[in-house]
Formats: C-alpha cells, sequence, structure tokens
C-alpha cells in the first residue's frame, strides 16, 4: 500500500508540472496565431477597391457625374489611407467625350488626370472604327485615352475580375 500511495504522490507532483508546460505551450501558440491574425489577416482578406464607371451617352451631363463620381472615389479612399483604380470606359455614343474634336470636357478630363492617376479613360475602339467609317476620317481622340478593342467586352472583363460597375 505503502508502493500505491508513493505511486499516487508522484503522479500527483508529475501531472500539474505537465498541465502546466502543456498550457503554457497552448498558451504560446494562441499568442502565435493572434499575432498572425491581427498582423496578416485584415490585410490578406481585404480586397483592392477597383471601380468602372460606364459611359455610353452623348451628354456632357452623364460624363460630368461620371467625372464627379470618380473624384468623390478618389478623395474618399485618399482620406483612408487606401488605394483605389478607376476606369471610365466610354463606348457607342460616349465616346464623343474622349474625342479630341468633339469633347466638351477636354479640359476637365486633363486636369483631373493629372491630379487622380487613378483614374484611366478607356475609348472603345469598335465605335471608334465605326464613326471613322461614317465620317471618312481618322478620329482623334485626347491624350488621356487609351484605345480597348471593345468597350463593352472592357467592362465585362473587368467585372470578370471583380471590379465593381457604375453606370451613372
Amino acid at each position: 500500500m505503502a508502493g500505491a500511495a508513493a505511486a499516487i504522490a508522484a503522479l500527483l507532483l508529475v501531472a500539474p508540472s505537465s498541465e502546466a508546460q502543456v498550457n503554457k505551450k497552448q498558451s504560446a501558440q494562441a499568442t502565435k496565431l493572434t499575432a498572425v491574425t491581427k498582423t496578416n489577416l485584415p490585410q490578406a482578406t481585404k480586397k483592392p477597391h477597383r471601380l468602372i464607371l460606364q459611359v455610353n451617352s452623348n451628354e456632357p451631363a452623364m460624363m460630368n457625374l461620371a467625372l464627379n463620381n470618380a473624384s468623390n472615389v478618389v478623395q474618399y479612399y485618399k482620406d483612408h489611407g487606401e488605394k483605389v483604380s478607376i476606369e471610365v470606359v466610354t463606348f457607342g455614343p460616349g465616346l464623343h467625350m474622349l474625342r479630341d474634336d468633339t469633347s466638351p470636357l477636354k479640359a476637365r478630363i486633363e486636369a483631373l488626370a493629372l491630379s487622380s492617376p487613378e483614374i484611366a479613360f478607356k475609348a472603345c475602339g469598335n465605335t471608334r472604327e465605326n464613326m471613322s467609317k461614317a465620317e471618312s476620317k481618322e478620329i482623334p481622340l485626347i491624350s488621356e485615352a487609351k484605345v480597348v478593342t471593345s468597350g463593352v467586352v472592357r467592362v465585362m472583363e473587368l467585372q470578370e475580375q471583380g471590379w465593381t460597375y457604375v453606370k451613372p
């Protein structure tokens, strides 16, 4: 019986220290997990801010609305210390807004492009080609505009990549 009592006493002395070691190890692992979660998780799960603004109307008011939206979004994310990318995609009659010979908003677009490099202006190549045929001349675009093969396809592809779509 004395042997059994000694064995039980030995277990009682060993068990608390083993349990303490396990608890200490689990606590250290939890601390590491918390540190990883706090430092990496918000950055890893935060999606980039990306916006498509479609303009398919030859109305300066519509383009002004799109430019206002773009400016406001850029300012919002600057104020919050976050980055954003915006594409203003024009096609159909909206291409006039990026035409060098017909755009009533050339100066505003130029100023906005200089102050907000986060905003890109895309012009539909299909529309440009059709306008060129109809007018029997090359269609000049403002220097801020970059031609994409198809404005509609550009919008689709950006949406498929997770961009947010807005039609002002």
